[in-house]
């Protein structure tokens, strides 16, 4: 009797990864299926069937069993997984960009890509050695697939960052900026770059220089907003303002 396909645990250093659940995986099969190496599904998995069959039909390799979930799978409620290659689609010059300096959570990570194709704004960079890798399953699962609709390159520096887009408009996001709604009055390009930092430390004080720094206005109640409501707050202001998401 063959031993069962295993999905082999996750390691940054591999060139692959997987996604964690149907919704993701469908996300893959549709927007990057050339990535795609092997689907492997749960007998439990009421939908498989038409899953099945759209990977048969583009020639993705189905393979069947429930002991290939049991060793890597955090979740029980996980009845779909593709194995894909890790790609390099880096941001485009002419496109508005999310800017991320350092970012430490996966869930945060992935929370903020789907919120970036959400509203439209498709390309992401990642700047200095964030521990958050952008192609783990957490990441991939927190972003609903939404990780394959985007493009994204982590850079060493921001001044990296800078030397490959010296066009954008940035707007570091720190507690000393200008108001958001004034800075949204006197914005006057759509080739604007929405600069976050790390969810302990936020920017440095060297970003206050970058460009024109915002502040969200909140209540007193609270000291910060988290990240990804941060990113969206800000991310869904801009998009509204060039025509980027349709109200």
């Amino acid at each position: 009797m063959s031993k069962p396909e295993l999905i082999r645990p996750y390691k940054k250093e591999h060139d692959t990864s997987y996604t964690c659940g149907a919704f993701a995986t469908i996300e893959l099969l549709r927007s990057r299926p050339a990535l795609l190496r092997k689907v492997f599904l749960h007998s439990e998995f009421a939908d498989g069937g038409a899953l099945a069959e759209e990977c048969a039909r583009l020639g993705v390799p189905v393979a069947r069993g429930d002991e290939a979930f049991r060793r890597v799978m955090q979740k029980e409620n996980v009845y779909a997984a593709g194995v894909f290659g890790k790609f390099e689609d880096p941001p485009r010059p002419d496109q508005a960009h999310i800017v991320l300096d350092s970012p430490a959570d996966m869930g945060n990570l992935g929370t903020i890509l789907r919120t970036a194709a959400g509203l439209n704004i498709t390309d992401v960079a990642i700047i200095g050695d964030a521990s958050a890798d952008i192609f783990h399953p957490r990441t991939v699962r927190a972003s609903m697939g939404a990780l394959f609709r985007l493009r994204f390159a982590v850079y060493g520096s921001f001044e990296a960052y800078r030397q490959a887009f010296p066009r954008h408009e940035c707007y570091p996001f720190m507690l000393g900026g200008e108001a958001l709604p004034a800075v949204l009055e006197s914005a006057d390009t759509p080739l604007f770059a929405l600069v976050f930092g790390n969810e302990a430390r936020g920017l440095g004080d060297e970003y206050a220089a970058a460009g024109r720094a915002v502040r969200i206005p909140q209540s007193e109640l609270v000291d910060s907003l988290n990240l990804p409501v941060a990113v969206g707050i800000g991310a869904y202001a801009f998009a509204k303002k060039y025509g980027l998401v349709q109200l």
